[in-house]
């Protein structure tokens, strides 16, 4: 037997499959727990980050989104919602609570809503993210449309605007007359707080927040503030959760950080569309204030992007429609009367004062007057 042939004897192929099928599954197994071990992190971090895409069943026996809670712990402490049917149930964080439609704060863009499983939470944090500085008007007036629809939905109470010294000094103040013209609200019914340092207007939101005799609480914050964390936000949401009230969290010029609000939305001005006539879209004129609207992280919605423009006779959103969906429904305008006359024709222009050199019959000056009026002007 040849050397080669001596190898072949000591060779087992079964004993090679054996110890190959045995390295491989291990490799398998090794590789799966490692996947699993990242899928885990990945879950934790988007659980603690709020931005789980899937949508989750009501459990048996929760409570009420608004039902009295422990801030501190993660389970209901009331009845379970028996009167509510399972389909009108939404979970908005696993093993918290469940939320009835009232819940939600529409804003009438339908797009919107849905995507946000019926709109903005009322008992609860939300951010409102200002990618640069130049984005703080519309990140305000966003803001502003919101109390708008609470205050039409609910009591007129007085709304509470809290912030630092550079917030108001960078982005201003609301203008009073813009308020009662635009979103209906009474200057009286905005007030201001402004704080010395970013601790005291954390403590003074965190203390508003839990008052009932506020409509909504809106905190403004320019940045990215290391204070501004998870603890500060949660001891907010929890705040609002408990008083059943809005915390509107407004954030400029400042990065996406991790935050416990259930929905943050990214604001930026979107071009204001023309305005409507008989004749069609009106040139060069101003229409409605328009937002461009993100998602940027929510517990129950994927993100997504909108236009949005401000209804102020409404008091409501309306998603922008494109050019086919204006002409298949146009807006309804009074037609024009078919029985006048015809129109006249185009008058020539039209001049404040004659023109130099033709002037008019009846205005000749006299001799003296002509001479008085070529002779030059004395200097002093």
């Amino acid at each position: 037997m040849t050397p080669l042939d001596s190898s072949a004897a000591l060779w087992n192929p079964r004993e090679h499959n054996r110890n190959n099928c045995e390295w491989k599954l291990t490799v398998m197994a090794t590789s799966a727990v490692a996947r699993e071990t990242v899928f885990a992190l990945r879950r934790q971090i988007a659980k603690i980050e709020g931005t789980l895409p899937e949508r989750l069943e009501a459990p048996a026996g929760a409570a009420p989104v608004d039902a009295p809670r422990n801030p501190t712990a993660d389970v209901t402490l009331q009845n379970p919602t028996a009167d509510i049917p399972p389909q009108d149930l939404t979970i908005v964080r696993r093993g918290l609570a469940v939320a009835p439609p009232d819940a939600f704060l529409r804003t009438g863009a339908e797009g919107l809503d849905t995507a946000l499983s019926g709109g903005l939470p009322k008992a609860a944090l939300s951010e409102i993210h200002g990618a640069a500085t130049r984005d703080a008007g519309a990140v305000a007036g966003f803001a502003l449309s919101l109390v708008s629809l609470i205050l039409k939905q609910g009591p007129r109470l007085p709304v509470l605007w809290i912030g630092t010294a550079e917030i108001f000094r960078e982005a201003g103040f609301p203008y009073a007359r813009g308020l009662h013209a635009l979103f209906g609200i009474e200057p009286e019914q905005l007030l201001f707080s402004e704080a010395p340092r970013l601790l005291d207007a954390l403590w003074t939101a965190e203390e508003a927040a839990r008052m009932t005799a506020l409509a909504a609480v809106i905190l403004e914050i320019r940045g990215s503030p290391q204070r501004l964390d998870l603890t500060a936000t949660r001891r907010l949401h929890a705040r609002a959760q408990n008083a059943g009230r809005p915390v509107f969290l407004l954030r400029q010029a400042g990065e996406p950080e991790p935050t416990a609000a259930p929905v943050r939305l990214v604001l930026s001005a979107a071009p204001s569309a023309p305005r409507e006539t008989i004749a069609g879209p009106l040139a060069g004129s101003i229409g409605r204030p328009a937002f461009t609207v993100s998602i940027g992280k929510s517990r129950t919605a994927l993100p997504g992007q909108f236009t949005l423009e401000w209804n102020p006779d409404e008091r409501s959103f309306e998603e922008r429609r494109t050019g086919e969906e204006r002409a298949a429904n146009p807006v309804p305008v009074v037609s024009a009367s078919r029985r006048g006359k015809d129109p006249a024709a185009a008058s020539g222009a039209v001049l404040a004062f004659p023109a130099v050199g033709s002037p008019a019959p009846g205005d000749q000056p006299s001799p003296g007057e002509r001479a008085a009026h070529r002779r030059p002007r004395r200097a002093g």
